[in-house]
This record gives C-alpha cells, sequence and structure tokens, in this order.
C-alpha cells in the first residue's frame, strides 16, 4: 500500500484484515489489468491483419509481420495471468481455512482454473 503523499513509501496496515483485502484488491486489478492488456493486443492484431476481402488483388503480396511482433508481449501477458490467478486463489483459500481473513468479494472470472 501507498500513503496519500504518493512517495512510494509503504504504509503499516492498522489490522491484518485490511491488509489481507489490499493485497486481494490489488491482486483482483492486475488481473482485470493484464486481461484488458491481452483484448487490445488481439484487437490490434486483427485490426493490423490484411482483408481478405473480394477486393483484394492477386498481384499485392502481403508480408505478415504483425503478429511475431505482439508473440513474446502476449506470451509474456498469459504466464502473469496465470501467476496472478494462481496468487489470489492461494490467498483466497487460505481466508477459507482461516476464520479471522476477511473475504472480498471476487468475480470468479478473474479466477481462472
Amino acid at each position: 500500500m501507498q500513503n496519500a503523499a504518493g512517495d512510494g513509501a509503504a504504509q503499516p496496515p492498522h489490522d491484518q484484515n485490511a491488509a489481507y483485502r489490499a493485497v486481494v484488491s490489488d491482486l483482483v486489478s492486475l488481473v482485470e489489468h493484464v486481461q484488458n492488456s491481452l483484448r487490445l493486443i488481439e484487437q490490434t492484431i486483427e485490426g493490423e491483419a490484411p482483408a481478405g476481402g473480394s477486393e483484394s488483388s492477386t498481384d499485392i503480396i502481403v508480408l505478415d509481420d504483425v503478429s511475431p511482433r505482439y508473440m513474446s508481449a502476449v506470451a509474456a501477458l498469459q504466464a502473469c495471468d496465470v501467476d496472478l490467478g494462481d496468487a489470489l486463489r492461494s490467498l483466497l483459500e487460505t481466508s477459507e481455512r482461516e476464520p479471522c481473513a476477511a473475504s472480498p468479494r471476487t468475480s470468479s472470472a478473474m479466477i481462472r482454473t
């Protein structure tokens, strides 16, 4: 957690439940951000792909160098998505075993199995 001044210094949590909820909330936000980034890359690839309609000429050669540009980014984001999902799932499973940990509401779509 960062303080209100925004200098990046972590503030000690006032209680364990607040710290737990903050970590889970951050993980959910990160998962959403990674998934949005993956969707944006997919849309970009689709938008840059040549249209294969009837107007295309047989005299035009299109070199598909669009997708390889994004493949390493997609692979890294997919790995992050899996790892963040695992971390979130681990925290939520821990909260189920420990009754003192507050269980935040989390969309099941955020956690991939």
